[in-house]
């Protein structure tokens, strides 16, 4: 197993980062640091031998967390921030139906599981609807208010 980043390196973070329940004082859920945000490696470390994990010091919101690789960024590559994060909670903004079964309606809440921003003209998510996961592009969602 070969590590992509190195000690000092700067990265940024592809998706926010929640508190998995491991981070004290602060509750289950809440957002750690938000993605986009740049920090750097300052120790590696292996999980059950299969996934390497950095301590990424972000030094703006003063914590250090341990991230995936692929929760990270080189700085060198282009960073495409998407309008949806994963678990926001969205809306369509019209009728979606496959093969004529209505799926979900503008007044469905959905939930964003994952996304797909590789592309800054067209970025996708893959949102769960009523036990259903369907992949979506931006123009499709609007946020669902404060559910």
């Amino acid at each position: 197993m070969r590590a992509r980043f190195d000690y000092g390196q700067a990265v940024r973070l592809r998706r926010n980062v929640r508190n998995d329940g491991s981070y004290p004082g602060i509750g289950r859920g809440e957002l750690l640091i938000p993605r986009g945000s740049i920090g750097h490696i300052i120790e590696m470390g292996l999980f059950l031998q299969t996934q390497i994990i950095y301590s990424v010091h972000f030094l703006e919101q003063g914590r250090v967390i341990g991230c995936r690789e692929e929760e990270l960024l080189n700085l060198e590559q282009p960073w495409h921030p998407s309008r949806f994060a994963f678990r926001d909670k969205v809306k369509p903004t019209r009728p979606l139906a496959i093969d004529g079964e209505v799926i979900a309606t503008p007044e469905d809440i959905g939930e964003v599981i994952k996304v797909l921003a590789d592309d800054p003209q067209n970025c996708h998510y893959h949102v769960h609807f009523h036990g259903r996961t369907l992949q979506l592009g931006e123009a499709l969602l609007c946020e669902a208010e404060h559910v």
